[in-house]
């Protein structure tokens, strides 16, 4: 008889272990709305919607609207919530800097360039994120280094601007060729479809 009140007593003692998972969402700074994507997933999770989205755009009110920020939110039993915001992702950095919108198109193809300065920048930046805590910053380097050739994105000890700014001109003839090359096959198909 003295087991099962002492279990009960453990029951009552021990927290609920908490077996939800963090959501993970990018969010652009200062927009934060109840519209699909983010509402139903905030809706799934018994958050309120409108205290939510107040609560990003103010944290976020300093940063440049439209900004992309990867954020973790977890939540409580009580509905409440821990948000994290991190930092912009790597990618956005380096297209940035580079001073691109798009990336690669097909393989092989460099889309943009930067220097050892813009990356040592970047890896700085991004360092501070905690998902970056254990990472030295020769690692976040490295490891920046295989996401930049991902991208497109070459990396050079010096730019010319007068070379790069010709480069990017050539870029933009490209993209909008390409687009054009994919809006006529589109067409084509929906011809043969018809």
């Amino acid at each position: 008889m003295s087991k099962s009140i002492g279990k009960r007593m453990l029951k009552k003692i021990t927290e609920k272990i908490d077996h939800s998972s963090k959501l993970r969402v990018t969010i652009p700074a200062g927009l934060a709305s109840s519209a699909p994507p983010l509402g139903s997933q905030l809706g799934q999770r018994n958050i309120n919607i409108a205290n939510f989205c107040k609560d990003f755009n103010q944290k976020t009110a300093n940063i440049k609207e439209g900004i992309p920020l990867p954020c973790r939110v977890k939540v409580r039993s009580d509905r409440t919530y821990d948000l994290v915001i991190h930092k912009p992702p790597v990618t956005y950095y380096l297209k940035q800097a580079a001073g691109i919108q798009k990336a690669k198109m097909k393989k092989g193809e460099v889309a943009g360039k930067i220097t050892l300065k813009h990356l040592y920048e970047i890896a700085k930046i991004k360092s501070e994120d905690p998902t970056m805590a254990l990472l030295s910053l020769e690692q976040v380097c490295t490891m920046m280094v295989g996401i930049a050739r991902t991208c497109g994105i070459e990396i050079v000890r010096e730019l010319d601007p007068e070379e790069y700014k010709e480069f990017l001109k050539k870029r933009e003839e490209a993209i909008t060729q390409y687009r054009e090359e994919l809006r006529l096959a589109k067409e084509s198909r929906m011809l043969r479809t018809n």
